[in-house]
């Protein structure tokens, strides 16, 4: 009786057993990953400093690095010096053509005094009181004036075509320096390393005094607030689950123990990973593996390359 009974204890045991490990299988099985952004030195020279560690959290726009820029402020320098040299070749057209401006007005103010005088010569000849040269004489002084203003406005034009070429020279002289000096501007600024995203620092390339070159890695950061299970479900199961869907995502714990999170299913592969044989019995039909992905807030218990396991269901539908 004793013997009966233990054989039915056992018995149960197993039972209870079979049913407990059948709950506990998922219906998709993968690893975690991250979209890991590669930051890259953007000039090159001396890597004066550098704070970055593994395992850092960084944000965006921080500056975390700084390449030397000594040689680029040098060559900023020469050519600021350059263009300001330029610059002082560049006439002042409004100061030298106002000499000419003075001249036809001076020459104005004498042709106004001479028609005062002709006309008052006019008044005393048709009074029989002046000669008639004397009117002759002022009104040939009056065509030497305007001879002489409209050859002044001449002389002006010419000077200022000529004071136009010469100023557009030295534009056009100076203005690749100005281009010259923008670009060193953009590599000074470039040489900052400025962390692109918030994330965490997951590989780091180099440390501070090394000499680094443009596009040198200088350290891997991803975004880990939210991470991805890329799990892999069977063709029978696809069923079960669409985009949008909500699951149950299941990682290792202590104690043989399954710790668990809410995941998001995000996209679901259009075509099998693994292609069976052309002719596929039934059994072969449910190989068909499809390659999914689900967006799990990560609690920063989940790291790159964590096994997880998914369940459809717990789902609530």
């Amino acid at each position: 009786m004793k013997t009966i009974h233990t054989v039915l204890l056992y018995s149960l045991l197993v039972l209870l057993s079979a049913c407990q490990n059948d709950n506990d299988t998922a219906d998709a099985y993968g690893n975690f990953e991250a979209v890991e952004t590669t930051v890259s030195a953007e000039a090159t020279g001396a890597l004066q400093r550098f704070e970055v560690e593994e395992g850092q959290s960084l944000k965006v726009g921080q500056v975390v690095g700084q390449v030397d820029t000594e040689q680029l402020q040098l060559r900023k320098a020469q050519l600021l010096a350059s263009e300001r040299a330029v610059r002082s070749r560049t006439p002042n057209v409004t100061a030298q053509l106002s000499a000419y401006e003075q001249q036809i007005a001076v020459q104005q103010q004498q042709l106004k005094t001479l028609q005062r005088e002709k006309e008052r010569t006019q008044n005393l000849i048709n009074a029989g009181a002046a000669p008639t040269k004397q009117l002759d004489d002022i009104v040939a002084q009056m065509d030497v004036i305007e001879r002489q203003i409209a050859l002044i406005r001449q002389q002006r034009t010419a000077q200022a075509s000529a004071l136009g070429t010469q100023r557009g020279g030295t534009a056009a002289e100076s203005a690749p320096l100005a281009e010259q000096v923008k670009q060193l501007d953009d590599q000074i600024k470039k040489s900052s390393v400025v962390n692109p995203l918030d994330g965490t620092v997951t590989v780091k390339y180099a440390e501070p005094g090394e000499v680094v070159s443009y596009g040198k890695p200088l350290y891997k950061i991803a975004a880990l607030t939210d991470i991805t299970l890329r799990a892999y479900v069977g063709g029978d199961q696809l069923v079960n689950v669409k985009p949008g869907q909500k699951v149950k995502v299941f990682v290792d714990a202590p104690n043989d123990q399954l710790k668990p999170y809410e995941g998001t299913v995000t996209w679901i592969s259009s075509k099998a990973e693994f292609t069976p044989k052309v002719i596929q019995t039934k059994d072969e039909r449910v190989n068909l593996v499809y390659a999914m992905k689900i967006n799990v807030r990560n609690d920063g218990g989940l790291k790159i390359g964590m096994p997880g396991e998914v369940r459809f269901a717990d789902i609530k539908r």
